[in-house]
């Protein structure tokens, strides 16, 4: 069913009513949750640092090497995504939490990411020219990029770039892989080719990889003397495991047969129309919720795009009225098992990824 013009206002004012309903619970129940997600998350890091560099034997060490996977991926996503989001600024007691002043415990530059993805990303969604995630290194995500010859096996790409996921984000929203893959014409993270941009972006990727992976493969693994090796092997399998979990994450929640896409300019008449283009643009998938705090809430990837301010408590207690409100206005709200929607999602990047027919 194809929602007309006409039921777009009402169709963004049962979501505003929602926006206001929820924002107005907003407070010290999120802060709470915030900080003993943050305590968890600390508490998951000495557990698997201390087993990794220890373990006597290869259980304990596979224990240490998932205990730290999972603090990578709770501080990643239900803590540091949330908070550079802005959704604890303006709250009593998460001071240490504001967007402007927070270190993410990732290679990524804080700034770079909200500049690419809060602006350009949440604003823009799926429009060509403007979200710089139609196109992720060499995979095409939206149908109106032009194809090239490298699109042609990228639904096996993910075998490659998943595993190194946290990297290549930082590469991407630091703007390199714009200037060492793409051609100028193609920019759609560093603005243009001048030298003092160019070097301005490289600064902000030394910024964060150098610290971040100096830390991981060089000082932790130094503390281990002898056992230097054990100690970087687990470090990377970490980070191995949060990477692939983080990009399962994301592409689920962006990439399907049915996701929509737009092309260049491409533009919301109304504020109705445009929370009407967020919902067809993203996917949610259905798992345990303890799962869903590692994915950060992005399993409600439909909710987060609506209202990307949130903590993610407050997307898991919207969801059941956000996809009565798309249902009845005759919105595609889509959500299916995880399983379900990675195969809709390689089934997608197979179908992006063959050479468009040639008109006439």
């Amino acid at each position: 069913m194809t929602t007309k013009t006409a039921d777009y206002k009402a169709f963004g004012a049962e979501i505003n009513d929602l926006r206001r309903q929820v924002e107005a619970q907003i407070g010290s129940e999120d802060v709470i949750h915030l900080k003993r997600m943050c305590a968890l998350s600390r508490g998951l890091e000495i557990t698997g640092r201390l087993l990794i560099h220890f373990s006597p034997d290869p259980v304990s060490f596979s224990l240490g090497v998932l205990s730290l996977a999972a603090h990578k991926q709770l501080h990643g996503s239900e803590i540091g995504h949330a908070v550079l989001h802005g959704a604890y600024d303006k709250l009593p007691g998460a001071e240490a939490f504001g967007s402007k002043n927070y270190w993410w415990e990732s290679p990524i530059d804080e700034e770079s990411w909200r500049q690419g993805h809060n602006v350009a990303h949440h604003q823009y969604t799926n429009v060509v020219g403007k979200d710089p995630d139609c196109k992720y290194g060499t995979i095409r995500l939206n149908e109106n990029v032009p194809w090239e010859s490298a699109n042609a096996h990228q639904h096996l790409q993910p075998l490659l770039i998943w595993p190194s996921f946290s990297f290549n984000m930082a590469a991407h929203f630091s703007g390199l892989i714009d200037f060492y893959l793409r051609k100028p014409a193609d920019y759609d993270v560093l603005p243009d080719r001048k030298p003092a941009t160019v070097i301005q972006a490289h600064r902000k990727w030394l910024r964060k990889v150098v610290p971040y992976y100096g830390r991981e493969y060089g000082l932790f693994p130094l503390l281990a003397g002898p056992m230097f090796w054990k100690v970087a092997l687990g470090n990377w399998m970490a980070e191995v495991l949060r990477s692939v979990y983080t990009a399962a994450t994301i592409f689920t929640g962006h990439v399907g047969d049915e996701t929509a896409s737009y092309p260049e300019g491409t533009r919301a008449s109304s504020r109705g129309e445009w929370y009407a283009m967020q919902v067809r643009s993203a996917n949610n998938f259905e798992v345990p919720p303890w799962m869903s705090v590692l994915c950060g809430g992005l399993d409600y990837q439909i909710e987060h795009h609506l209202f990307p301010k949130w903590p993610p408590d407050r997307l898991r207690q919207a969801a059941p009225r956000v996809r009565e409100i798309c249902e009845r206005h005759g919105i595609a709200y889509r959500t299916a098992g995880w399983g379900t929607m990675l195969g809709r999602v390689f089934r997608q990047l197979r179908t992006l990824g063959k050479r468009p027919a040639i008109a006439g």
